[in-house]
């Protein structure tokens, strides 16, 4: 019996395909990437057509050792990553790797849109070779963006700021965000003022109608004067006012569903329901796709790939929905012809629509078992697939247009005939409203005129939904490169999130400003979007990778040079406008480790340093800082000085001498309570890379204990370890054990 082996790059795969296949077939993960540029160096030979120097990444020696092993006992062996050009570049190493130990035996490519037995069953039927072409699209993506991103960042780092970044996508994406916040701080706004008329007829209910026009013209009332007047001539003297009814216009349409979710539309609509980053909606997506482990049910895949461009649906699709939607709605749920939904022009159509692999499984059968993440998240996937399937609605509108002494009202109403698709995905629509009946020349009474200044308001800040959508309208990146671009303008600092929506920082608008003035085509929207449909064409076979990247280095390298000598640094600071507090010389706006600050011109004579904030117009100011107490705890061994207490950047405290920098006596923060291994020492307050605090004995590393709770000089009533932490959980503290063996736990309010 033949031995076969099918490699895959995610661990939670295994699962999932493993129960489909008999005991002639193995599954091993390469757990991503095995292979990749080494991040010390440029590692592409230039010249001599652009190759790459891949090496094992660090860490991933055993796994590459694994594969080796399993590949020299299997006489045929299929490789399993992801449908897409990442998981091409996946497959395409491991197939390098594992080349020597494969002895000539056959080695294939097999991929599936979905995890269930059908696909993987079918997809060993039909293996394919390796795609010579995906894998270089992904190789010159990968190489073009390292020849950016590895001789523009160093020029950044000597001019602005050490370990900041430029890539080749995220500036476009950076420059996007920063002419919307230049446009939001050139706004002007404008006053205008809107009235809105809640009428009676002979009927109920009551409803509202909106000013339209005004002397048959388009209302422009643009001061509290003119407003003041126009209600005035509304209202009359009558009593009670009367308007007229001028027309009713009543039309019966139908509303189609939306298709189903392409990764841009579902990054937005999970933005926009949900509340998720583009992050942790793919994220969730991807534990979706590769499989969840449902209890009895076992592990199971519940959606198709997540990272794709298309709202194809197949065949068989097609068909679940249609059985499901007549089973439990009636025919009538069913469209008369099947929707067939086109993809756009430049979208690839390479795997088909984000949808459930079983519509069967409802989100109401998981409650429970999915976690509330992956819950939502598949709720939003198979409402919105079985809304993309099921008939139109069927509504009837009304217009009721309702004068009174020139002025013309305008009501909207909506009534549903026929939900259709609204049963899975309802609507919510202001014009969803019922109007009573009404006769045209009927009289109507104003219950109430209200009138309402308003400002006209600038361009929205854009949120992660509507940056992906200007990012796929724009084509810039390609669906499964969103995320990281967002990630990556965070991490970098050029951008942060207030009230849900992008605001760039001050090192993000002197970045994009730097490469806008500096690298004019590499930051030019279109030659982006133009750089892209030329990697689709290396996809296609269309194009030859090396030959691209030769052409647009022809391009780059001068204009990197000339811009090497015409960069002015900020390192020394930049003009704020503002004077320093304590000196009256300028103030300059720096870039830390933690962000801008504002610091004197005059250092060292002078060392002021403050936080600021600006205005919605972009002007600076001091941020006030409250004069913190001094804790003094001692005197300081060498200079007599005081002993202060202190905060490290981490957030950790510690000891220094006040009269630093003349004296650069530190000692650690003790708890005062003894380590509970060696006796000797007193356990220290010390904080993590990440910030994350934790207490250690004073005498590392000749003892290495250490906890994160903060500790209690109280020795364990149950296992007597000789201390206790202090841990919050749900608004309360408990007093436990470290001893994980132990499991001691009490109210941290109680006695021992």
């Amino acid at each position: 019996m033949a031995k076969n082996l099918i490699i895959v790059e995610s661990p939670a795969k295994v699962k999932t395909i493993g129960k489909f296949l008999g005991k002639d077939y193995k599954v091993r993960a390469s757990v991503g990437h095995i292979m990749d540029l080494p991040r010390k160096s440029l590692a592409v030979d230039e010249q001599n057509g652009f190759t790459p120097r891949y090496e094992i990444i660090p860490g991933k020696e055993k796994v590459v050792e694994d594969l080796k092993k399993a590949a020299a006992g299997a006489d045929n062996i299929y490789l399993a990553p992801d449908p897409d050009r990442e998981g091409e570049a996946i497959a395409w190493h491991i197939a390098t790797v594992i080349a020597p130990e494969s002895g000539g035996k056959n080695i294939a490519r097999i991929s599936f849109n979905e995890i269930t037995r059908r696909a993987v069953e079918d997809a060993l039927l039909h293996p394919k070779p390796l795609n010579a072409d995906l894998y270089d699209a992904q190789q010159a993506r990968r190489v073009l963006d390292r020849l950016v991103g590895y001789k523009i960042s160093p020029l950044l780092w000597k001019k602005v700021k050490r370990g900041i970044s430029a890539g080749r996508v995220q500036s476009v994406a950076l420059r996007l965000l920063a002419e919307r916040d230049a446009a939001r701080k050139a706004f002007v706004p404008e006053e205008y003022w809107q009235f809105r008329a809640h009428l009676k007829g002979a009927e109920p209910p009551p409803f509202r109608a909106d000013l339209h026009k005004v002397g048959g013209k388009k209302p422009a009332i643009h001061d509290a004067a003119a407003a003041d007047a126009l209600e005035k001539k509304i209202l009359g003297r009558d009593k009670p006012p009367l308007f007229a009814v001028d027309g009713v216009e009543v039309k019966k349409r139908e509303k189609t569903p939306p298709p189903p979710f392409t990764t841009s539309s579902m990054q937005q609509a999970a933005h926009q329901r949900l509340g998720y980053t583009a992050k942790k909606t793919m994220s969730t997506a991807q534990r979706l796709y590769e499989g969840v482990d449902l209890g009895e049910g076992g592990v199971k895949a519940l959606i198709t790939y997540m990272r794709t461009d298309s709202v194809r649906v197949s065949e068989e699709a097609r068909a679940a929905a249609e059985e499901y939607i007549v089973r439990t709605l009636g025919t009538e749920y069913y469209p008369a012809k099947a929707r067939r939904y086109k993809t756009g022009g430049s979208a690839q159509d390479a795997h088909e629509a984000v949808r459930p692999v079983d519509v069967n499984i409802t989100p109401e059968s998981l409650k429970g078992v999915l976690s509330s993440d992956q819950q939502r998240l598949y709720g939003l996937i198979w409402t919105r697939f079985m809304a993309s399937q099921t008939a139109a609605a069927k509504v009837e509108d009304t217009v009721v247009l309702a004068s009174r002494n020139g002025a013309q009202f305008r009501a909207r109403g909506e009534r549903v005939l026929f939900p259709g698709f609204y049963v899975f995905a309802p609507q919510k629509s202001d014009d969803a409203v019922e109007l009573p009946p009404i006769a045209p020349g009927a009289s109507l009474e104003l219950e109430k005129l209200e009138k309402e200044q308003k400002f006209t308001q600038p361009p929205p800040s854009y949120n992660e939904a509507s940056l992906v959508r200007e990012l796929e309208e724009k084509g810039i990146g390609r669906p499964s490169t969103y995320a990281s671009i967002i990630a990556t303008l965070q991490d970098r600092g050029y951008a942060g999130i207030k009230d849900k929506h992008f605001e760039v920082t001050d090192l993000g608008h002197v970045v994009c400003d730097m490469l806008i003035d500096n690298f004019v085509e590499l930051m030019d929207i279109g030659f982006t979007a133009q750089m892209e449909e030329r990697l689709d064409k290396v996809a296609d076979g269309k194009e030859n990778w090396a030959e691209l990247l030769g052409e647009f280095s022809k391009r780059f390298n001068p204009v990197l040079e000339k811009a090497a000598a015409a960069i002015n640094s900020v390192k020394g600071g930049m003009p704020s406008g503002l004077s320093c507090p304590d000196c009256n010389r300028p103030l300059q706006i720096k870039f830390g480790k933690s962000g801008a600050f504002m610091a004197c011109s005059g250092y060292p004579e002078c060392r002021f340093t403050s936080d600021f904030t600006r205005d919605d117009k972009g002007e600076p100011s001091l941020v006030e800082r409250e004069k913190a107490e001094r804790e003094v705890v001692g005197k300081c061994p060498d200079c007599g000085g005081d002993l202060l207490v202190k905060r490290a950047r981490t957030g950790s405290r510690f000891i220094a001498c006040g009269n630093y920098p003349a004296c650069r006596h530190t000692e650690s923060y003790s708890t005062g309570v003894p380590c509970p291994v060696c006796g000797q020492g007193e356990l220290a307050e010390k904080s993590s890379r990440r910030g994350k605090i934790f207490y250690s004995c004073s005498r590392y590393p000749a003892c290495d204990f250490a906890v994160w709770d903060p500790p209690l000089k109280e020795a364990c009533p149950k296992c007597g370890f000789g201390v206790l932490g202090l841990k919050k959980a749900r608004g309360l503290t408990w007093a436990v054990c470290p001893n994980k063996a132990c499991g001691f736990k009490r109210s941290a309010g109680e006695s021992g």
